[in-house]
């Protein structure tokens, strides 16, 4: 990492240590207040030269590569709420409109989303339909007399949908149930008629998620996101570059439980002593660094990858899973070091170990990345060694 980049790296750190950190019970409650208080953030960010710094800089953006904002990316993620503040979050909305919107919905949406004036959200999963069986999808777009969709259905577990203005859908627009290239990608406002927030979702009694309800909301014709039939090619992409940066922002989080579990151990007096001086507790710490150090790698190795553009379905697939379980493996050790402090309101470790957990089911279940890269290992050494992809 080149001098500069380390000093940005640096002062976004900070920026989510001083600013983010002290916030993060009042955003995590959700509501007008948590969006005056993320509007305040975001101004600050802004001042700071710190925002959008992954985003075109055409667009307003600061123009870094996905090489360069790898370790950002990770200083961000040590708060779940580091991205919105510092306004990387639309990076995956950013990139697939660019690459695949229409010029209309290019020139409406892309800047807005850049300077954070336009919220989004991301719409796969069904109550019936677990998001690992797209093609099982029963949301339907039909075609308008005169051009146009026409959207039914509904979808669960879409992140931030009751602060989005626009939200991104997976709709069958063709075919039957199990047909590939029957699936569209439309691109829906929140202020439809027709469109409607059903309930929220608590997870692990944190806010966030919600499930809506399509009933029949018109969708113009140039909302569709690239060709009619190909959202299982465009969603990949989505997802390859979406899951490597959440694994960044985890690999984040696990450090800040890293560091909270050393401080606890140093600081915290026995009556024999402190903590650090304990076998058991020194356990603790060795196994956290080991995860911690195994697990980068394989993260930043992913990143190269879909940062060239390569295949890197393989080594997506690992460095999700590693990511998710050593959140989940670290936090948990921290809170073991803490004792009941930990489990309490006075540490971030409850939040980073329900991160932990949860990662582990969204965007991907264990289960689905173990099989999946497993599968394309095995077809690879059945080719032949010269092309294995380890």
């Amino acid at each position: 990492m080149d001098a500069d980049l380390d000093l940005l790296r640096k002062r976004v750190s900070a920026f989510v240590r001083d600013r983010v950190y002290p916030c993060e019970a009042r955003l995590d409650t959700g509501g007008p207040a948590a969006r005056e208080l993320r509007a305040r953030l975001r101004a600050e960010a802004q001042e700071a030269g710190l925002w959008a710094l992954p985003l075109p800089s055409e667009l307003g953006g600061g123009g870094l590569t996905l090489r360069a904002y790898a370790s950002i990316a990770e200083a961000e993620g040590a708060s779940d709420h580091g991205p919105a503040a510092l306004g990387s979050a639309s990076l995956l909305d950013v990139t697939m409109l660019s690459r695949h919107a229409s010029p209309r919905a290019r020139s409406e949406y892309l800047r807005r989303l850049v300077s954070g004036e336009l919220r989004t959200c991301y719409a796969m999963t069904e109550p019936d339909t677990p998001g690992t069986e797209p093609l099982l999808t029963a949301t339907r777009a039909e075609r308008r007399t005169g051009g146009g969709w026409t959207v039914t259905g509904r979808k669960w577990f879409v992140s931030n949908a009751a602060d989005a203005d626009l939200v991104t859908v997976l709709a069958r627009t063709g075919g039957t149930a199990g047909d590939r290239g029957g699936l569209s990608l439309l691109l829906v406002p929140t202020d439809s008629p027709g469109f409607r927030i059903v309930r929220e979702l608590p997870v692990l009694g944190t806010t966030g998620q919600y499930e809506i309800d399509l009933d029949h909301v018109d969708v113009d014709e140039d909302r569709l996101v690239g060709e009619p039939g190909q959202a299982l090619t465009i969603a990949g992409e989505r997802l390859q570059l979406g899951r490597t940066l959440r694994a960044m922002r985890w690999v984040g989080q696990a450090q800040r439980a890293f560091d909270l579990l050393c401080e606890r151990a140093v600081e915290r007096q026995g009556a024999r002593g402190p903590l650090a001086d304990r076998q058991l507790i020194q356990q603790h710490v060795f196994e956290a660094l080991l995860t911690l150090r195994t697990t980068r790698p394989l993260v930043y190795e992913a990143m190269a990858l879909v940062a060239e553009g390569r295949d890197a379905q393989v080594e997506v697939g690992l460095a999700k899973t590693a990511a998710a379980r050593a959140l989940q493996e670290v936090a948990d050790r921290a809170v073991q070091v803490f004792g009941a402090a930990g489990l309490g309101p006075d540490t971030p470790l409850p939040a980073l170990f329900r991160t932990g957990r949860t990662a582990r089911i969204l965007d991907g279940p264990d289960e689905q990345h173990v099989s999946a890269v497993a599968r394309r290992v095995l077809r690879s050494r059945r080719a032949g060694p010269a092309v294995t992809p380890l």
